[in-house]
């Protein structure tokens, strides 16, 4: 545990130094430091621990030495949320280390995120916000359509997330034009890919694919409908599923490692902060899996809590 949780707070503290403007609060200093808050909360999705209370508990048993002054789990979310900007600061250094520049694609899919029982009545804690959509992997559901862009290595070099309502195509042009015209309050987008985006058929449509190349410069690689007049041969297709299989592996991992479909937010700035930590952690486990020379998806035992 040692280890990993120096590395961690190394990069994190590094980043919050070159990278995010110096944060100004009145009143008396707070317990934890930016850098000891950012670390904290990219912890919190770690498997095993089961919750936030879990995690808490679990520092204050076995690394209160690297916490001194921890406050109480209360406060401990507060100092949290005003640092979603350090987060997503964590997430993009991992990218530049495993050189994305040389991937010579990206997978592009999309995916549900449930917030709350889409049959319980009332408007919920994200009226506005969070609304009820279809995902063919868990049906009729209230929350988040999540897009992800991961490369080869399963590194995750961008995200975004809209209304589960919203359709992959619109969700996909907002993310290529933030992409091709970057926006500061949302870096977690991360840069233009460097080939074209490899997507499923839900993104398929001429008129948009040539509209997002001409607008964003963004080649998107989509495999027609099996009823198209000029359908993909069997052996294409299976290629291009083989392609695409590391961004269904990268969703795996926050659904079941990092325990993505479990948030039950009551506050948007809460989910942020919760799906920056956990985009974060999973770059920062596979660039240190790569320093130990172990399988660079191979997150579970990588630290033994």
């Amino acid at each position: 545990m040692d280890p990993f949780l120096t590395t961690l707070y190394v990069m994190v503290d590094d980043v919050c130094k070159t990278c995010v403007l110096p944060a100004s609060s009145p009143g008396p200093p707070a317990a934890l430091s930016r850098s000891d808050t950012v670390t904290w909360a990219l912890c919190g999705p770690w498997p095993g621990l089961g919750s936030e209370r879990g995690l808490y508990r679990s520092a204050r048993r076995q690394v209160r030495a690297a916490f001194p002054t921890l406050p109480s789990r209360e406060q401990c979310k507060r100092h949290v949320r005003p640092h979603h900007e350090a987060r997503v600061a964590c997430l993009l250094p991992r990218v530049q280390v495993w050189a994305a520049p040389r991937c010579p694609y990206e997978a592009l899919d999309s995916s549900g995120i449930p917030t709350r029982d889409a049959k319980r009545r009332g408007a919920g804690w994200l009226p506005g916000l969070a609304d009820i959509g279809w995902s063919n992997r868990l049906g009729w559901y209230e929350g988040f359509h999540l897009l992800l862009a991961v490369n080869p290595l399963g590194v995750i070099t961008g995200f975004g997330f809209g209304p589960a309502s919203t359709k992959d195509q619109p969700l996909a042009e907002t993310f290529f034009a933030l992409r091709r015209y970057p926006h500061s309050g949302l870096a977690s987008v991360g840069a233009p890919a460097y080939g074209p985006y490899v997507v499923d058929k839900g993104f398929e449509g001429h008129a948009n694919q040539q509209t997002w190349w001409r607008a964003y410069g963004a080649q998107v690689i989509c495999p027609p409908k099996r009823n198209s007049r000029a359908p993909w041969p069997k052996r294409l297709r299976r290629w291009l599923a083989g392609v695409r299989q590391i961004v269904e592996t990268v969703y795996e991992k926050l659904w079941h490692t990092f325990r993505l479909d479990r948030e039950r937010p009551h506050d948007l700035s809460g989910f942020q902060a919760r799906v920056a930590a956990k985009m974060a952690l999973h770059n920062f486990c596979i660039w240190f899996n790569g320093q130990l020379g172990r399988p660079l998806l191979a997150f579970t035992d990588l630290v033994d809590w």
